[in-house]
C-alpha cells in the first residue's frame, strides 16, 4: 500500500484509532512510527495521573499490525493472531510514541517487534511488544 495511502488510512478509516488519536510519525519500510497525543480521558486513574495500560497494548497492536501492512496490498486483511505486552514502567501524561520493526515476514503470517515511550524521552521504554498477525492475501 503506498505510504499516503496507507497514512490517511491509519488516521482516519478506524474509529477506534480516532477515539485514541492515533497520528502517524514516520512510514518506512519494515519500520512504522507511531503516536497518541496525550488527553485526560486517556488517564486509567485519576489521582496517579498514568495513561492506561489498554491505551499502550493497543498502541502496541495497532504499530506492529501496521508494520506489517506495509507489505500488504490494498485488498489484503491482517488480524492479530498473539499480543504480548511487557510493562516496564507507567507511562505519564505525556503523547505516547510506538515505534514497530519487522522481525519475521512471510506469506502469511508477520511478526514485529515494538517499543513504547513517552514524548522527550526515547531512550526511556515504559513498554515493549511483540505481535504475530495473520495476513489473509485478497
Amino acid at each position: 500500500m503506498h505510504n499516503a495511502t496507507l497514512h490517511n488510512f491509519i488516521e482516519n478509516e478506524f474509529p477506534f484509532h480516532l477515539l485514541l488519536g492515533v497520528r502517524v510519525d514516520h512510514l518506512g519500510e519494515d519500520c512504522v512510527r507511531l503516536f497518541i497525543p496525550y488527553k485526560d480521558q486517556l488517564i486509567g486513574h485519576a489521582k496517579r495521573s498514568m495513561i492506561h495500560g489498554g491505551v499502550i497494548s493497543s498502541l502496541v497492536d495497532i504499530c506492529g499490525g501496521f508494520a506489517v501492512w506495509t507489505h500488504c496490498k490494498p485488498e489484503d486483511h491482517i488480524a492479530t493472531i498473539t499480543l504480548s505486552v511487557d510493562y516496564l514502567r507507567p507511562a505519564k501524561a505525556f503523547d505516547l510514541y510506538a515505534e514497530a520493526k519487522i522481525r519475521l515476514l512471510g506469506n502469511k503470517v508477520g511478526n514485529a517487534h515494538v517499543v513504547v515511550w513517552s514524548a522527550g524521552n526515547r531512550e526511556t521504554h515504559i513498554a515493549e511488544g511483540r505481535g504475530v498477525y495473520n495476513i489473509k492475501r485478497g
